[in-house]
């Protein structure tokens, strides 16, 4: 992988200037869920016509409406968002963990189904394009434009890191983004159907997000190891 310098001041660049940035650093992908942010990153590729490879994690368990709106930005920027898979389907993941692994172990599941093939989907990069913003989660509350990913060993680079969900969709209405229809249905964070549920009015807007367990994230964004963590608490509690 490429030695990317990062720029000063890039902290208070504008979305469009930071993916310009990465687009000619190294070697870059955007890895999406098709969430607002996602779509609305796929316009800021699309429309400047970017050298940025964007791929999404197909789980096998992603609402058939969020199939629909992958379609939908396809046509509408004529590009190929490239699909990553696990390396077992839903039905091999039953037979060797057992039926609803989601329903008993859902950090084990998102390991088997988007950690793992997440590190495949990003090697031979040097910059990992995500839609992740500050106001999300806890976890995010620090993130900053650019962070040097261990874990993986690329740099991060976050474009929408400053952004509100208001900045959000006012993005996507002005530019008539394609955005999943779910949003419109209750559903402000939207990941595999088995662990989305529709939010409440004053609920938390990943509180649909695996509800009955101590989880919000899947694990893609968190510095530490999710199941390393995991095993560390078991460990304790033993």
């Amino acid at each position: 992988m490429a030695l990317v310098e990062v720029p000063d001041g890039i902290e208070s660049w504008s979305a469009e200037q930071v993916l310009a940035w990465a687009a000619r650093a190294g070697r870059a992908t955007f890895g999406t869920g098709f969430g607002a942010e996602g779509c609305a990153l796929i316009h800021l590729i699309a429309d400047a016509r970017l050298p940025i490879d964007i791929f999404t994690l197909d789980t096998g368990l992603l609402f058939p409406e969020t199939y629909t709106v992958w379609r939908a930005l396809e046509a509408r920027y004529g590009i190929t968002i490239r699909a990553v898979r696990p390396e077992q389907t839903v039905e091999e993941q039953a037979a060797a963990h057992g039926p609803a692994l989601w329903e008993r172990d859902p950090t084990r599941c998102c390991a088997l189904r988007k950690l793992e093939p997440l590190r495949g989907a990003l090697e031979g990069n040097d910059l990992w394009i995500t839609a992740i913003r500050r106001d999300q989660t806890a976890e995010r509350a620090d993130a900053s434009v650019i962070e040097r990913d261990k874990r993986y060993g690329l740099l991060k680079v976050n474009p929408l890191v400053a952004w509100t969900l208001t900045d959000v969709w006012a993005f996507i209405r002005a530019n008539d983004v394609p955005y999943n229809p779910l949003h419109d249905a209750g559903y402000p964070s939207i990941g595999c159907w088995p662990c989305t549920t529709p939010v409440a009015e004053g609920e938390d807007p990943r509180a649909g997000r695996w509800r009955g367990f101590q989880k919000n994230e899947c694990g893609l964004h968190l510095k530490t190891d999710l199941l390393t963590t995991q095993a560390k608490g078991d460990t304790a509690r033993e």
